[in-house]
């Protein structure tokens, strides 16, 4: 059974963030008193990882949602171009029909 790319890339991803909280919680017990710099430095250190070594995931991920989009079609819409659609129809609905008379100043 071979896993969803996006899987793979999301669980490397909290890999890469979580291995070096505990390597500097653990075995740089100063950084227990700072714990929101450890939490910081791990940030930028997972992220730095996964720019370096998780360049195929991430490709594979993206490729795994553009395929998932056009599947879908370019006759379907998202449900956020139906809403956009039902409310410009309902504007429309609501729209005087005749201009408004001039105002007498």
């Amino acid at each position: 059974m071979k896993l969803p790319p996006i899987l793979v890339y999301s669980v490397l991803r909290l890999l890469a963030f979580l291995v070096p909280l505990a390597i500097m919680w653990f075995f740089f017990p100063i950084l227990r008193e700072y714990w929101w710099l450890t939490v910081i430095f791990a940030a930028l250190i997972g992220a730095s990882l996964s720019v370096l070594f998780l360049r195929k995931p991430l490709s594979g991920a993206s490729a795994d949602i553009y395929e998932r989009r056009e599947a879908r079609g370019p006759g379907k819409q998202t449900g956020a171009q139906q809403d956009a659609g039902a409310e410009d129809a309902a504007i429309d609905d609501a729209a005087p029909s005749e201009p408004n008379p001039p105002r007498e100043s």
